[in-house]
């Protein structure tokens, strides 16, 4: 992140724009907008400015400028053609410690006006830290169509009432759900309808009928998907965002907690292979005692929550104690990564059944019906595989599967660091012996994989940014 973003109150705070044509005249707009005390400085001024003189009770200064014309000013913005003196303007702020902004030179800015979207009390800015203005002007315009103006009277309502909820319900957690259904509900609805006579007196009801007592807490378990953020369901993003704690374990991608309420609290569990932060049964005994705390749990796990994620057992824990929960499917990985991979489960003319395994080591062997899955015109999706992949490839063909048997293996399939290995069944071994292979992965067997080649619709490489070149 180039660029921390804050809201700086400008309410009668002196302002200096440097420079005076149409440029001058968009920044000298926002700045009004935010109620500053606005000092233009400039040798000619162009119509616009002139015609924003007495709307924005702009003072003018009219000179080439000086150094000594930056004192005792709260932020600057030079918006001239030229380029030593938007550079003479940058230095004399930087050394007087006071916020510039250079339009179009980023390199000057010490800070950058981003793309508004305002819904006064209610701000939204978008901004591409100068890379791409277009871009967050554009972004600007899509989330214009998400937020009516209502929203905005919807904050000045809660404004009126804050202190009073604020007295009458003592614990900050209930407070924070009580004003979520506020915001999600009935009550906003009539706001957003134009009815806010009837919204307030709704407010004020419900406020009363509200006791300042621990709400019994709840716990979602929530499938995160194959990897991509965007394979997210509506449910499960709105539950994230929601709730008090995030337990997640390793096969959730960090570009997906970051969807998670952002003052949440984030406890990783971890279950890797072998390296399990907590037991399976501690990790039951930790989203009950968050419940029963008064917590909103959200238990994220990789792919779907009741496909190889322990998820029965989960909310076992949770029935015995009375605690409520909700389950959320997610797209389970043998789906979003054959499907990324172009690798169809089920085909008439390659397979009429699909079969999910784990193949998880145990003592140093894999406990599977290899009878059942050498059987032809069916797909082997397996899980958790990687470790044990050349006693898999052995048994399938010790018990009469072809040594020639197409397999796959996706590594961080879905994702743009997705990777797609093919062989057979007595090539796959060798072919990644050599291979880094970055977990989570997933390995699918049978005839269908040899569609991929013709199939495969997903083609990413992954570079990082610093490695561009143009």
């Amino acid at each position: 992140m180039d660029y921390f973003p804050v809201f700086v109150k400008l309410k009668d705070q002196e302002c200096l724009v440097v420079g005076a044509g149409e440029i001058a005249a968009r920044k000298i707009e926002l700045l009004a907008r935010a109620n500053a005390n606005i000092t233009v400085l400039a040798e000619q001024f162009s119509p616009q400015v002139k015609s924003l003189q007495s709307s924005c009770q702009l003072t003018f200064i009219q000179k080439r400028f000086a150094v000594s014309d930056i004192a005792n000013y709260r932020l600057v913005v030079s918006a001239t053609n030229h380029k030593e003196t938007n550079i003479l303007v940058a230095n004399a702020a930087e050394e007087q410690n006071i916020l510039v902004n250079v339009v179009d030179d980023p390199e000057l800015c010490s800070f950058i006006f981003p793309a508004i979207v305002d819904r006064s009390p209610i701000i939204a800015a978008v901004s591409s830290g100068g890379a791409a203005p277009v871009l967050a002007r554009l972004l600007r315009a899509k989330i214009e169509t998400i937020i009516p103006p209502a929203y905005g009277h919807l904050a000045f309502l809660a404004e009126k009432f804050r202190a009073e909820v604020k007295a009458h319900i003592k614990l900050p957690a209930q407070r924070r759900i009580f004003w979520e259904r506020v915001f999600q509900g009935p009550i906003a609805e009539l706001v957003f309808a134009g009815n806010e006579v009837a919204a307030k007196e709704q407010l004020q009801q419900s406020l009363l009928k509200q006791k300042d007592t621990i709400i019994p807490g709840e716990v979602y378990l929530v499938g995160a998907g194959p990897g991509a953020p965007d394979l997210l369901t509506f449910r499960a993003l709105r539950l994230m965002q929601q709730a008090d704690v995030i337990v997640y374990d390793h096969l959730v991608s960090p570009e997906i907690i970051d969807l998670a309420r952002r003052d949440s609290e984030k406890i990783y569990v971890g279950k890797e292979r072998q390296q399990h932060t907590l037991a399976q049964d501690s990790i039951n005994r930790l989203l009950a005692d968050l419940a029963l705390a008064g917590k909103r749990v959200v238990r994220l796990k990789g792919g779907d929550p009741f496909i190889f994620g322990r998820g029965g057992e989960e909310i076992e824990t949770l029935v015995e104690l009375g605690i409520n929960f909700q389950v959320v499917p997610g797209i389970t990985a043998a789906s979003g990564c054959a499907t990324y991979a172009g690798i169809p489960l089920t085909h008439r003319d390659h397979a009429q059944s699909c079969t999910f395994v784990t193949g998880h080591l145990k003592d140093n062997t894999i406990n599977l019906n290899w009878t059942q899955l050498a059987i032809p015109n069916q797909t082997i999706v397996i899980y958790m595989g990687l470790l044990g992949l050349e006693k898999i490839c052995q048994s399938l063909m010790a018990h009469g599967s072809p040594s020639d048997l197409p397999i796959a293996l996706i590594q961080q399939g879905t994702t743009r660091r997705q990777r797609v290995i093919t062989g057979t069944l007595s090539t796959m071994p060798a072919i990644i012996s050599s291979m880094t292979i970055k977990p989570p992965t997933l390995i699918i067997i049978g005839t269908v994989v040899s569609l991929h080649d013709k199939l495969s619709w997903y083609q990413t490489q992954y570079v990082d940014k610093d490695d561009l070149s143009i």
